[in-house]
């Protein structure tokens, strides 16, 4: 790559930091990082705050509901925006606004107020939708999946260590002598304030594309002129291709699991093994941690099978992770001495941050044009996913085992179902983004955003 700041990058160098690719990578985990932190910050302490509002098991059901539904709305909201207004004005304006209930939760004192500010935490999972977007019109086709898994692993990581720091951050507050009736309002300030700060590094701190930011290129590039208006209806057409809707169930199948675990981990380790909070919230963040190398793995192998096979390797490969997700829940569900539920947890985790990651080596190949609309869809089944297992989780009669067991035989047959609604051996590459990908320089060059 000659012109480094108008060509996609062809390989993901971590320490470097002087490329918008670059730059746009470390600001994107690290700000999905703050949004996860930001949105599971509340699960620890929900054993406190259980006690507190005296919240029956169907209310905090329908908590973990609210926290992850209105996901769904944000995410097809926000996959729409990043096609109009770019990434980098997307994402300050979803920070700033995502903080406000973040801090706000502390003022709830009733069942009721409580549901509704964790109803709308749930509009900062729409973060993820835009880290994607960004990480994939920067990086190259050969290297994109590996970069989006990267990058949402990464970000993905604050939901595991949200689990282990927001109890220390809840015992600071009490060691300093308040009440934990107030200290757990008082730790939410924490990562909102953050949510708030990153929200100015990011607009700042990164640009839309590798040749500029949208609203400068649309003035003075008749490409992106012509990509402005071919976007007007991309969400439509992103909607009548099944594929988008084969990645729909398939992320419903392994984000919406990995988030309803984020939610309820804690409690169960609580309930079912006697532990306390700290205890049970660091044997929770591992769940999370796995996310530090797991998904980005699940994008390596897209990226491998893709190079060497094609757009269908990449979807064999996620049918594969998530089969052996739903098997490693079943196997999770039916543990009850606490060093083998551990072991079976991380090793469904595996499966669950892989097949995330598999997904979305998948969706930039779907559609250039709609990138954004097709980003939000599959982020929105994710989301749908999570609302659904948290029915499970919800009703009084199903114990939180066997919830666990009935998850891991739905995300199978998904697998199934996922397979044949992306058809891979009938899938159709487009000549822009045939494998093995954009080894050529002349098509490096060309900064397709």
């Amino acid at each position: 790559m000659k012109n480094l700041h108008a060509a996609k990058a062809t390989s993901l160098n971590l320490f470097t930091f002087n490329t918008p690719p670059m730059r746009a990578f470390h600001l994107t985990w690290l700000t999905f990082f703050l949004c996860f932190f930001g949105w599971f910050g509340i699960a620890p302490l929900m054993a406190v705050i259980r006690e507190e509002l005296s919240l029956t098991k169907a209310q905090i059901g329908n908590i973990i509901i609210a926290s992850v539904s209105i996901t769904i709305i944000a995410r097809l909201f926000i996959g729409w925006l990043c096609d109009r207004v770019g990434p980098r004005v997307a994402y300050a304006a979803l920070l700033g606004v995502g903080a406000l209930p973040v801090m706000g939760i502390g003022l709830s004192n009733s069942y009721e107020s409580f549901l509704l500010f964790r109803l709308a935490i749930g509009v900062i999972g729409a973060s993820f939708v835009v880290t994607q977007y960004h990480t994939s019109v920067m990086f190259a086709p050969n290297v994109v999946g590996t970069a989006n898994a990267t990058a949402a692993g990464w970000g993905n990581l604050g939901g595991g260590v949200t689990q282990m720091v927001m109890p220390l951050i809840f015992a600071g507050f009490v060691g300093l002598g308040y009440t934990p009736a107030a200290a757990w309002r008082y730790s939410m300030v924490v990562p909102g304030l953050a949510l708030l700060g990153m929200a100015f590094g990011y607009y700042f701190g990164t640009q839309d594309t590798p040749e500029g930011n949208l609203r400068e290129l649309r003035k003075t590039n008749p490409r992106y002129r012509a990509k402005a208006k071919e976007a007007e209806g991309g969400f439509w057409s992103a909607c009548r291709d099944r594929r988008v809707w084969g990645l729909f169930l398939a992320y419903g199948a392994c984000f919406g699991v990995e988030i309803t675990i984020d939610n309820i981990a804690a409690l169960y380790f609580i309930d079912n093994f006697h532990l306390g909070i700290a205890e049970a919230g660091l044997i929770a963040g591992l769940f999370g941690l796995m996310n530090l190398f797991a998904r980005a793995l699940g994008g390596i192998f897209g990226d491998k099978a893709g190079n060497r096979f094609g757009l269908p390797g990449r979807m064999v490969i996620l049918g594969a992770f998530l089969l052996l997700e739903g098997l490693g829940i079943m196997l999770f569900s039916q543990m009850t001495f606490l060093p083998l539920a551990v072991a079976a947890m991380l090793l469904f985790a595996l499966f669950v941050k892989m097949s995330n990651g598999a997904t979305y080596s998948v969706v930039p190949f779907i559609s250039e044009k709609a990138l954004g609309s097709v980003s939000g869809i599959v982020g929105a089944g994710g989301n749908l996913g999570a609302v659904l297992a948290g029915f499970l989780f919800k009703a009084e009669a199903i114990t939180y085992q066997d919830g666990l067991l009935y998850l891991g035989i739905a995300v199978a047959v998904v697998s199934v179902l996922a397979l044949l609604l992306l058809n891979p051996f009938a899938t159709r590459q487009s000549t822009q983004f045939a494998e093995p990908a954009l080894a050529q320089p002349a098509l490096a060059k060309q900064g397709v955003a």
